[in-house]
C-alpha cells in the first residue's frame, strides 16, 4: 500500500484529523508532520526550517517500506504561526514550539517528534518512522 497523504489546515484540521485517527490501524505507521503554509505568489515556505526539511523527510518517507499514513498540517501564514496563542501552539497533545514537527501517532498518543531543529536529519527521521 503506498503512503496515504492527508492535507489539513487550522480550519479543517478537526475533520482531517479525525478521519486520520480512523484509519490509523491500517498503517504500520502514522505521522503529522506541521509545517508552515506556502507564499501563493512564490509557492515557497515562508519556513527556512520547512524548507530545509521537507525534501528530506519526504524522500525518507517515499523509500520506506512500510505502510504509512501522513497528515500534513499546515500552520499558517507567518503571523498566524507567531501568535502565542496559536491553537496547536496552546493545544494540550500538541503543544507546539516550532515548524516544522514531525510526530509520530500511536494508540491516540504521540509516540515521538523531532521539532524543528532536528527535522532534517535524515537517520532521525528513519528511527520515529521506525519506533515500535
Amino acid at each position: 500500500m503506498p503512503m496515504k497523504v492527508l492535507d489539513a489546515t487550522l480550519s479543517n484540521f478537526d475533520g482531517v484529523f479525525d478521519k486520520f485517527k480512523a484509519e490509523a490501524p491500517n498503517y504500520k505507521a502514522n505521522l503529522i508532520l506541521f509545517l508552515a503554509d506556502k507564499d501563493p505568489v512564490t509557492s515557497l515556505s515562508w519556513c527556512p526550517d520547512c524548507v530545509r526539511a521537507e525534501p528530506v523527510i519526504y524522500k525518507k518517507l517515499e523509500v520506506s517500506s512500510d505502510d504509512m499514513a501522513l497528515l500534513r498540517a499546515y500552520v499558517g501564514d507567518r503571523p498566524t504561526w507567531r501568535n502565542p496563542q496559536h491553537p496547536w501552539r496552546v493545544d494540550s497533545t500538541f503543544k507546539l514550539r516550532g515548524v516544522p514537527t514531525l510526530v509520530r501517532w500511536e494508540n491516540d498518543a504521540i509516540k515521538g517528534r523531532l521539532e524543528d531543529h532536528e527535522a532534517h536529519i535524515e537517520q532521525k527521521i528513519d528511527a520515529l518512522v521506525a519506533a515500535t
